[in-house]
């Protein structure tokens, strides 16, 4: 209650936690606004039937349960956004951009992110609406209908991304991600209804099983979240002729066990997502090659064992690829060196660099396995009860988790900083 009334008491947090509540109500609002022609009955089924589907429609904020103009959500911002971080590791000069010429090369970075949305959206668009009319859910459209929808869903997935991005400006918290997260906290009265609809006395034991393990779930997330590994670091004694010699500081360098959050199980997701949705195209193609490679790649992935693997090993690597594109050891290296402190026990330079790097891969490894555990886990319990709305709540629980706890640290840093 003391948090939530220095809050209230905060004009400036105040009005950008409520600019992210409006913004948040906005993108409600819109993923109401349907496209006609759709036959609702069978998306319903389909929704619940279809794990892909099921996590298209997290991505998209809810957008695609009721066939809105932003069906396709923050999608394809993201797989842009994978993509734009894959060429920094393949591009000197883009990860220059990124990393070393400050807020206006980071700025125009997040430019080329938006630019390749456009076109990312649009076969993304494609492939969802030619998945759609192949299973009934919406009539076969012809060409002029197909791409006015096209428009009206690029459009609306354009429009996400800037909302999104007007959090991170003006509200606070990581505004694709809130996006997600206010999707999942929408459909949970659905959820809700659909487990007292088919609720029996004999689920009652399962049912206490998995809230327990939920429990346990998110206490898990919480820990790992939070959990660091300090680094010793010593400033020094500084020479001074007039008071003299200061005396050594010492003090520490908190790498966290995780440090690349929720992300890595957004990019996974969203990379899985992206050529199952371009496999759906291929598969109702008339050339037979092009349907046969879509219907090999579908059935691997329609295994539950395959597609938790490699679900897993995505979670994992992505773990490794964010952390090693978030934090740089040499640049922590030298910005201990310049600012005069040290590591004990390690000279300067490489050797700290490299201790550094020793110590966050050690780390990284433990943080990695945890997400691949946690993000697999609904799956395992699908297989196990068979229940599919697990493996869609599992996965949401996790992202919602971990919004929450960025969210409430990025508030609690506001409050330090305005005390202070």
């Amino acid at each position: 209650m003391k948090t939530l009334k220095k809050i209230w008491q905060d004009k400036v947090l105040r009005n950008r936690i409520l600019f992210v509540v409006i913004i948040l109500g906005i993108t409600r609002f819109l993923a109401t606004i349907p496209i006609p022609g759709v036959d609702r009955e069978a998306l319903a089924n389909a929704l619940s039937n279809n794990s892909f589907l099921g996590f298209l429609n997290i991505f998209s904020g809810g957008g695609l349960s009721s066939f809105s103009i932003v069906m396709l959500g923050v999608g394809p911002y993201i797989t842009a956004s994978i993509i734009m971080q894959v060429l920094t590791v393949l591009i000197p000069k883009l990860k220059q951009l990124y990393q070393e010429e400050g807020e206006a090369g980071r700025k125009k970075f997040s430019q080329y992110s938006r630019i390749l949305t456009i076109p990312l959206a649009v076969i993304q668009g494609y492939a969802l609406l030619t998945l759609l009319a192949s299973q009934n859910i919406i009539p076969h459209l012809a060409l002029p209908v197909m791409v006015f929808n096209l428009i009206v869903i690029t459009a609306g997935s354009i429009l996400l991304m800037w909302l999104g991005e007007q959090i991170n400006e003006y509200g606070i918290g990581n505004g694709v991600s809130l996006i997600i997260f206010a999707g999942i906290v929408a459909a949970l009265p659905t959820k809700v209804l659909q487990i007292i609809q088919t609720f029996d006395v004999s689920m009652v034991p399962m049912l206490i099983a998995i809230i327990i393990l939920i429990l346990l779930v998110i206490a898990g997330i919480v820990y790992v979240t939070e959990a660091e590994r300090p680094i010793a670091i010593t400033y020094s004694k500084q020479a001074n002729s007039f008071y003299g010699s200061s005396g050594i500081t010492n003090t520490y360098l908190p790498l966290r066990l995780n440090q690349a959050g929720v992300i890595p199980i957004i990019f996974a997701i969203s990379l899985l997502l992206f050529p199952q949705m371009i496999v759906q195209f291929f598969k109702n193609s008339a050339n037979t090659t092009l349907s046969g490679i879509g219907n090999s790649v579908s059935e691997f992935l329609s295994n539950t064992v395959y597609y938790g693997i490699v679900y897993f090993i995505l979670v994992v690597l992505f773990t490794y690829f964010y952390t090693a594109v978030t934090f740089d050891p040499v640049k922590t290296s030298e910005d201990l060196q310049k600012s005069g402190a040290f590591i004990p026990g390690f000279r300067p330079g490489n050797a700290t660099a490299d201790y550094i790097g020793s110590v966050l891969s050690k780390i990284t490894f433990v943080g990695a396995l945890f997400l691949g555990v946690v993000a697999i886990l609904p799956i395992v319990l699908q297989a196990a009860t068979g229940i599919n709305t697990i493996a869609i709540g599992g996965t949401s629980l996790l992202i919602a988790v971990a919004v929450i706890i960025d969210f409430v640290k990025k508030i609690d840093a506001q409050l330090t900083m305005r005390e202070y």
